[in-house]
């Protein structure tokens, strides 16, 4: 099956779509993007993803080329035309092109870009095993809560953990733990469920709050607050959300064991809860 480009309105085939060197998004990562993920062929939570592309957009002065029901639609157009047993769908917003110059250009037109891709699950050995962690400072800009283009930091994290035989970078700023590189994370002790507060600190991800409704109606406390990295590590289970990752169980956290060293019984009643509310 074919990988699928679409360009400011266009589709074709993805090696075909191409942007100009002085777009923004190139020169300054002056741009914002989504990714959503298919079930049965049904994109997941499409209306919660594209509305915070346009909250995103609108945080950092983003003119959006198209509505939300034109987006819709050119997501469905996408995944048909790609013709995926299940698609990973990428949706990007830049500026636009124009000389470089840090100021906003006076006038010009955002660039639009949609990839749809086959996707590719996690392998289920890893759902069943549980994964590793590492910790690391979280260095990014303030503004974490807008899906930015910007991902040099996570992309540095996600190689230092991956250099430490690490799934997943945890980052932690003035010893509070906001988020993964690519994912939320939730922290169980005691049978409450904690994770870091919405806020300019993380991007509150749509995974995140599917699972956090799910563990309210099993009648779950969840507190939505700040957790040290001293809670992290001494927690008994850890989990991170996410759009690809779904719910994946954090077994080991700097190579020490995280509770018993396996998938904690919240984590399975949550990721069990979950597949069943994909129908």
């Amino acid at each position: 099956m074919p990988d699928i480009g679409f360009l400011n309105g266009r589709f074709m085939p993805l090696e075909q779509a191409m942007i100009p060197v002085e777009d923004r998004g190139f020169q300054f990562g002056d741009g914002v993007y989504e990714v959503i993920r298919t079930y049965r062929g049904i994109p997941y939570q499409l209306e919660a993803h594209l509305a915070r592309l346009e909250r995103s957009a609108q945080a950092i002065g983003l003119s959006m080329p198209y509505c939300v029901p034109e987006w819709r639609e050119f997501v469905k157009e996408g995944i048909r035309l790609g013709g995926h047993d299940e698609s990973k769908v990428y949706i990007q917003v830049t500026r636009g092109v124009a000389p470089r110059d840090h100021v906003f250009p006076a006038a010009t037109s955002p660039t639009a870009v949609l990839t749809v891709r086959a996707l590719r699950p996690l392998d289920a050995a890893l759902r069943a095993t549980g994964v590793g962690a590492a910790t690391l400072e979280d260095l990014r800009w303030g503004r974490c809560d807008i899906k930015s283009v910007n991902l040099l930091p996570n992309v540095m994290a996600r190689q230092k953990a991956k250099e430490a035989g690490a799934f997943e970078a945890v980052f932690v700023r003035d010893g509070k733990v906001t988020e993964g590189a690519v994912s939320n994370v939730m922290v169980v002790r005691g049978g409450v469920l904690a994770t870091a507060p919405e806020g300019e600190r993380i991007l509150s991800g749509v995974t995140r709050s599917v699972v956090l409704a799910l563990a309210r109606q099993e009648g779950v406390t969840v507190q939505e607050q700040a957790v040290s990295l001293e809670e992290l590590r001494r927690a008994d289970e850890v989990f991170l959300t996410g759009t690809t990752v779904e719910i994946l169980a954090v077994v080991r956290l700097d190579g020490a064991p995280i509770g018993t060293g396996r998938p904690g019984k919240l984590t399975g009643l949550l990721s069990a809860r979950f597949q069943a509310s994909l129908g």
